[in-house]
């Protein structure tokens, strides 16, 4: 970008610049009390001159926010060219505003808002206008805040936004009545009249865990009381019922734990999750349940408090780059860490998430450039990443694993895991490395030192695995996919090829990969990748500092972004990213993405009632040891504008006990501006309804923006799970998993599975998909419950009639009606009778004979079923 300094501006704003001094000189006066412009009461103070000012951005150092509140009419902010922007103000302390002027430069807003705010995160808007025309603009205004900002969202000019002055008038004081989002619950003492038994202890209400929860016996009354600890001001109590509820109950409050008040009373409750807004003081709160909503107890899996005063939102914060805060679990290693320090932490963090697949803990093990030795063992939502600019810039001798010892060998749980950005050179006289996985499990930009070894993508014996993802990745030697049923490997490098086939094996842009052939073996071989970016990456430079790197989009690629090549891409530094701590709330996230901040997400579940808003172009969200966004009280987990650019990556979404209308949503209802040259893309982006919990939500992911790219995906809502997780067809409910209503969006590596109606929904034209994986819900109770119309059952994949244009390859669909064998999918596939509408080398497996599926696409290909399982069929139309 060029700069922009004054001594080079055109003349004609230089005399612009002059204008508005002399109009300031004058404006100065007519302010002063005396002056004939003075209000009959006092007049109100100017009280952002000298206070602490920030900004959106600068164009320059010359140009720094500060220079707009410093009382000098010839120093000015100035912002960079594009929209939105803000320069804000901290007055200290709360005041009631009366008057905001503006100074404009030549560079002004046509569009822009007054705003304020008490805690620099959520704003209230206070003069807003669209037909702005700069100079000098006095402003009366009614509002009250400790910050005040403008905020553009329209320039008037080519240029920036420009301030010579932003004064704010008025008089200090007021208290700032905010209700906290802090679960001061949380963690404290907690008991109760009765419980269920000895793994429903009160406790478990406010551990923070969603999967565990306090029962009561089966009587009225009950009551559950937590200790805050000292007396607080309670504004919000949150009460997330398991399936037995209190219909009529009351919350109390009580100084002492004896004499109660009661702030909330209600005889008509439905359950669920309830979000009370209350006004009570106390050191302990209580649910006291007077009649049960069902014939058993009482039974809370949360019960959280908020406060005013002193859990108010922190404001948003600055990132240390060279010492950043990644959070309590996230674990970084140097060189210099001994190896038994390393070794220990890895073995402690295998042996808690070797299991581990519906508990709420997430963690990052990160290695800084250099040599190591370590066996890594991979569990459940852990993350292994190297810190470096490439793969071989940190090199462990030993292992990067995944085993399914947990299972008797069985690897087809396998999920929720990542291997990023290492080099692995295997132990002396070992030539086995071994990633059995299925879904959600991502072997990416890795490489796995010397021709003479093998990657083995299952256990190596009889056991199964069910799909996964190898990507931008070298193995030196030999891929052996085993008893793997499907796999997708794309831009990578195999050195000594690869052996194995079971029902779908995809490869796209791989140097090294067999020869097409299909159904036998089930090899599918697409020579290039059309259009994609890999996955952006967290890293260390040579002086210490951390950054993100986010790879170019890359066009009719083969092999790695990396390998004996310089990748392409930009470099941003982590000062720019705010940096996501668990219980952070979406409004104080919203408030960084506003100021212009990227976002990295620590390991951990973050919770949200209001969408997390990404608004500006070529955004960054980053997650750390595939972070969660879990959306409670049925809200939106995250909502992407129609803009360039943006990139999601390394997080998992998840549903709340509350239906949400869609876990995320790209690009609003109606998008329609064409980001060819620079697609929004989805990176190892997860979604789950149910599982830990009883989730619901009618759509998981909404496309509506054109040009999108999703790069791994797996949806899922959870229909079969372990032993104690609430699973069930009125339960867990979810009709759709994927809707791509954009045009021209592209998918590759894409999971979608066990949704209650269509899997996937694809109404835009131009949609393209590498690599397909379904299988369809295990519990339907019977045909009745699961007709569309007159039609058994739904497609797993339907193109609506009205597409004139898509393209599928390598596509599997599995059925496993367990609960009722007797059910019948119509067809997995449906879709126009278009020659522009082509699906190539599809399969479809009834899965022990378990369930029908009538036909592979439309009125084509054979019926699976008992007796013949597997069916194939190579092209359609």
């Amino acid at each position: 970008m060029t700069s922009r300094a004054t001594s080079v501006r055109p003349h004609p704003r230089r005399a612009v610049r002059h204008l508005i001094v002399g109009l300031t000189v004058a404006l100065v006066a007519a302010l002063t009390p005396t002056g004939p412009t003075a209000p009959a009461q006092a007049a109100p103070t100017l009280l952002s001159q000298g206070r602490p000012a920030t900004a959106s951005s600068t164009e320059n150092a010359g140009t720094p926010a500060a220079a707009a509140v410093d009382g000098n009419t010839g120093t000015r902010w100035a912002s960079a060219f594009s929209d939105p922007q803000w320069l804000q103000v901290d007055l200290g302390t709360r005041a009631t505003i009366s008057q905001v002027n503006l100074l404009w430069e030549g560079a002004y807003g046509r569009a822009f808002q007054l705003q304020t705010s008490d805690d620099g995160a959520t704003w209230t808007t206070i003069y807003s206008t669209t037909t702005g025309t700069g100079g000098t603009q006095n402003l009366t205004v009614t509002g009250t805040g400790r910050y005040v900002r403008m905020y553009g969202t329209a320039r008037g000019t080519g240029y920036g936004y420009s301030l010579w002055e932003f004064q704010v008038y008025g008089e200090t004081g007021g208290s700032t009545p905010t209700c906290g989002s802090t679960n001061v619950a949380q963690g404290s003492p907690a008991t109760a009249s009765s419980t269920q038994d000895a793994g429903l202890a009160a406790a478990a209400a406010v551990d923070g865990n969603p999967g565990t929860r306090w029962a009561s016996a089966a009587s009225d009354p009950q009551w559950l009381r937590v200790d805050l600890g000292s007396t607080r001001t309670i504004c919000r109590v949150v009460l997330t019922w398991e399936a037995a509820y209190a219909r009529a109950f009351q919350l109390q409050t009580s100084t002492d734990g004896a004499t109660w008040t009661t702030i909330h009373s209600t005889t008509t409750a439905t359950g669920g999750t309830q979000s009370l807004t209350v006004s009570g003081t106390g050191r302990y709160l209580r649910m006291y349940g007077t009649v049960r909503g069902t014939a058993y107890g009482y039974s809370l899996w949360e019960l959280a408090v908020n406060t005013i005063g002193g859990t108010s939102e922190p404001p948003v914060g600055t990132t240390d780059p060279y010492n950043p805060n990644l959070g309590p679990n996230t674990f970084v290693f140097d060189p210099s860490t001994p190896t038994s320090t390393i070794q220990s932490r890895l073995n402690t963090l295998f042996t808690q998430q070797e299991t581990n697949q519906f508990g709420p803990q997430r963690y990052a093990v990160l290695f800084k450039p250099g040599t190591y030795t370590a066996d890594v063992n991979l569990g459940f939502f852990t993350q292994v990443a190297g810190l470096g600019m490439s793969p071989d810039d940190v090199n462990l001798n030993g292992h990067v694993r995944t085993e399914a010892f947990w299972m008797g060998g069985n690897a087809t749980q396998n999920f929720w895991r990542a291997a990023e950005n290492l080099s692995v050179t295997l132990p002396a006289g070992q030539t086995v490395e071994r990633w059995a996985v299925s879904q959600a499990a991502p072997y990416r930009r890795m490489h796995l030192r010397g021709g003479q070894n093998q990657i083995q993508l299952w256990n190596g014996g009889d056991g199964w695995s069910s799909g996964g993802l190898l990507a931008d990745t070298r193995i030196d030697g030999l891929v052996v996919s085993g008893s793997q049923q499907q796999w997708y490997s794309r831009n990578s490098e195999f050195g000594n090829g690869w052996t194995g086939s079971v029902w779908n094996m995809v490869f796209q842009g791989v140097v090294g990969a067999p020869a097409p052939s299909f159904p036998n073996p089930s090899h599918t071989v697409i020579a290039q990748t059309p259009q994609v970016r890999e996955k952006p990456f967290l890293y260390v430079d040579g002086t210490g500092e951390y950054r993100v790197f986010v790879p170019a989009l890359r066009a009719n690629s083969t092999g790695t972004s990396w390998y004996n090549k310089t990748p392409a891409g930009s470099s941003i530094s982590l000062s720019q990213f705010f940096v996501v701590q668990p219980g952070t709330s979406a409004a104080t996230i919203n408030a960084a993405l506003a100021q212009g901040r990227h976002l990295l997400f620590t390991p951990g579940v973050h919770h949200v009632t209001e969408p997390i808003q990404v608004n500006r172009a070529d955004t960054i969200v980053l997650g750390l040891g595939l972070a969660t966004i879990q959306a409670d009280n049925g809200a939106v987990g995250m909502r992407v504008a129609d803009v360039d650019g943006v990139k999601v990556a390394g997080l998992m979404f998840e549903a709340g006990t509350t239906n949400s209308p869609v876990l995320m949503e790209v690009g609003p209802s109606g998008s329609s501006a064409s980001h060819a040259t620079n697609p929004t893309s989805l990176h190892d982006v997860f979604f789950r309804i149910g599982g830990p919990h009883v989730g619901k939500a009618t759509n998981t992911l909404t496309v509506n923006s054109d040009n999108v790219i999703g790069d791994h995906m797996w949806l899922w809502r959870a229909d079969h799970a372990a032993s104690g997780v609430p699973t069930g067809w009125t339960l867990n409910t979810a009709d759709t998993g994927l809707t791509v209503n954009g045009d021209n969006v592209t998918m590759y590596g894409l999971f979608v599975e066990h949704y209650q109606k269509y899997q996937t929904i694809w109404n835009g034209n131009g949609g393209r998909t590498y690599f397909y994986q379904n299988e369809l819900p295990y519990d339907v109770p019977n045909q009745a419950a699961w007709m569309n119309g007159s039609t058994r059952g739904y497609a797993a994949y339907k193109v609506a009639d009205s597409v004139t244009s898509h393209q599928a390859w390598g596509l599997g669909s599995y059925s496993y009606f367990n609960v009722n064998p007797a059910v019948v999918e119509e067809r997995s596939f449906e879709v126009p009778t278009n020659p522009n509408v082509r699906f190539t080398n599809m399969v479809t497996v009834s899965l022990g004979g378990v369930g029908t599926i009538n036909r592979v696409i439309n009125n084509a290909g054979g019926t699976a079923n008992a007796a013949n399982q597997t069916v194939y069929l190579t092209t359609y139309p």
